[in-house]
């Protein structure tokens, strides 16, 4: 569970290496919020290098003055101001990692920045000395979102919540939300028959609709339930509580991409409507969890951790993790604390599960043999029946169509640090053999989207190819990879960093992982194949029609129209 994505494109604009969002901003560059790129599932992300401007020659000039010796021998890539406008920066990046390798400074505007695409690098930064680095700029944007929950918090803060947090997603608990993931997935799957048999229906067999928004209430509802107990039901229903989530949502993504951080200057709080509504949509959300935190406390059954993961979870009428928090010995924490750490799940819980559903159906829809494979499976394995704990494990193309989609479009595709003290890069494949120097405060961006489609490290990797996870790889020549081997992680269901030393890394990789990850692919797993059991899927216009934005995660522009047909030949 991750929120990261094209935050990317608000620290390209400062100034200041060491930059405080709250007082820092040289740029005079409008950017727009969002950016758009028609896409195929074959396609390259690559297109003919256009001239550079003026502007652009100006923005790389003051880079290499202002900041151009502190980065050495790096090789540099010159990016032009105005790809800001044209596409996602994140296809710009694949561009210039083709062109000057796997590590280089990127020159924009008055600033220079690291990009990583390589994953004996990125398992330096990200493992080897996790602690030397921090997340930067994305905490500064979350924190008045998301407070001191994982994502944006402080290395001690973390230290101390992660502590507490990682225990709760055990193997009861997982087993668990099994049935909270079907239970909800049937409401999804229900509600689209009741539109099969209704007027909305063409010729009374199919019906058009965007997937993307019914798979967005889904993840809603079930981060709900999982995580603090409280029933959303926005497949079926909206309320005021609703609402607000998605105007958080909104918000999250809209700070994410604006370059000024106007929010946190006071007077916008109020005069600004969109904050106003924003100060309104927290109330809302925080009114609620503080109440559900309330008569979680006033229920509260204090015993050692242990004991809560042997609890019997399914016969417990409140399995969440709200419920764990407050019930581990020694682990007591105030409101807040609580508030920011259910915050941070259900924000960045809610987008992965959605993007992934999204674009696993965007490629199963221009694949109809890998999508009658997946049927095929899922009607031997669970007949007309609801997936189970246990069934789960047989669903071996499903889970591996899951984990592609993560490849071709990691949620985020970019994770971004900060240097905390002066360290040494590896030079990575292809790169110097003594690495790079960098000082600190240096930002980087650690490339996941062009780690996962790196021409090195894997075959065809812009093909969408789920069997290819089942494949042993070991390049010799890459010296310091240790390959990719489904073996190494014995008793896994989803391949991870470990099977991939670093290659692949959609929940991030190290101490700072996503300790939600077995949550979100096993939710994603089993809602993919209860629509897939009950329906045949294929896009209503053509792929290119498709239009790809970023945000908090990579998503489409206006939804994924789809036309869904009741599937006959269900064994």
């Amino acid at each position: 569970m991750s929120l990261t994505s094209s935050l990317c494109s608000s620290v390209l604009v400062s100034g200041n290496r060491n930059f405080d969002f709250g007082f820092v901003s040289n740029s005079k560059f409008p950017f727009k919020a969002k950016t758009s790129l028609v896409i195929r599932c074959r396609s390259k992300a690559t297109e003919v290098p256009k001239s550079r401007n003026l502007l652009d020659n100006a923005s790389n000039l003051l880079t290499n003055f202002l900041s151009g010796a502190s980065l050495g021998s790096m090789p540099i890539a010159e990016g032009a101001v105005s790809d800001l406008f044209d596409r996602p920066l994140f296809f710009s990046l694949y561009d210039w990692f083709l062109e000057h390798g796997s590590v280089y400074k990127l020159a924009f505007g008055p600033k220079a920045f690291v990009v990583v695409s390589d994953p004996i690098v990125a398992r330096h930064i990200l493992r080897e000395n996790a602690f030397a680095y921090d997340k930067g700029v994305l905490a500064d944007i979350l924190e008045p979102i998301m407070g001191k929950g994982l994502i944006p918090a402080d290395l001690e803060t973390w230290k101390q919540r992660r502590r507490v947090i990682a225990p709760g997603f055990h193997a009861s608990y997982l087993e668990a939300m099994v049935k909270i993931f079907t239970d909800c997935s049937e409401r999804s799957t229900l509600k689209l028959e009741k539109l099969l048999e209704g007027e909305d229906s063409c010729h009374g067999d199919t019906v058009e609709l965007d997937l993307e928004a019914e798979f967005s209430s889904l993840a809603l509802d079930i981060i709900g339930l999982g995580v603090f107990n409280y029933d959303f039901g926005s497949v079926t229903k909206e309320s005021p509580v609703i609402k607000a989530v998605y105007g958080t949502l909104f918000e999250a993504e809209h700070r994410s991409t604006f370059y000024v951080p106007y929010w946190k200057f006071p007077l916008a709080r109020w005069i600004v409507p969109r904050q106003r509504k924003f100060r309104n949509d927290l109330k809302i959300i925080n009114d609620c969890l503080d109440g559900l935190i309330r008569n979680a406390k006033e229920t509260r059954q204090e015993t050692d951790v242990e004991m809560l993961q042997n609890r019997d979870y399914s016969n417990l009428k409140d399995a969440s993790l709200l419920r764990f928090f407050v019930d581990m010995r020694g682990a007591d924490v105030d409101d807040r604390q609580l508030r920011d750490d259910l915050m941070t799940m259900l924000i960045a819980g809610h987008e992965t599960t959605a993007a992934v559903l999204t674009w696993a159906i965007f490629f199963l829809a221009q694949n109809p043999a890998k999508m009658r494979k997946a049927q095929s499976e899922i009607d031997v394995v669970l007949g007309k029946g609801r997936p189970t704990y246990e069934s789960l494990k047989k669903l071996e193309y499903i889970r591996l169509i899951v984990v592609e989609t993560l490849r071709l479009y990691p949620q985020p595709p970019l994770l971004i640090r900060r240097s905390l003290k002066s360290d040494s890069l590896p030079g990575g494949y292809q790169g110097d053999k003594n690495g790079y120097a960098i000082p600190a405060g240096t930002d980087i961006f650690i490339s996941v989207y062009n780690l996962h489609r790196s021409p090195y490290f894997w075959t065809s990797p812009n093909e969408f190819e789920p069997e290819r996870f089942l494949v042993q790889r070991k390049d010799e020549e890459i010296e310091g990879w240790a390959g990719f081997d489904p073996s190494r992680s014995p008793g896994a269901l989803y391949p991870n960093e470990i099977v991939s030393d670093f290659a692949f890394l959609p929940f991030g990789g190290g101490p700072r992982k996503c300790v939600g990850d077995q949550f979100a692919l096993m939710e994603s797993t089993v809602a993919l194949a209860m629509i897939l059991q009950k329906f045949d899927v294929e896009l209503k216009g053509s792929p290119e029609s498709v239009e790809l934005v970023t945000g908090a995660t990579i998503h489409t522009k206006n939804g994924l129209w789809c036309k869904l047909r009741k599937r006959v030949d269900i064994h």
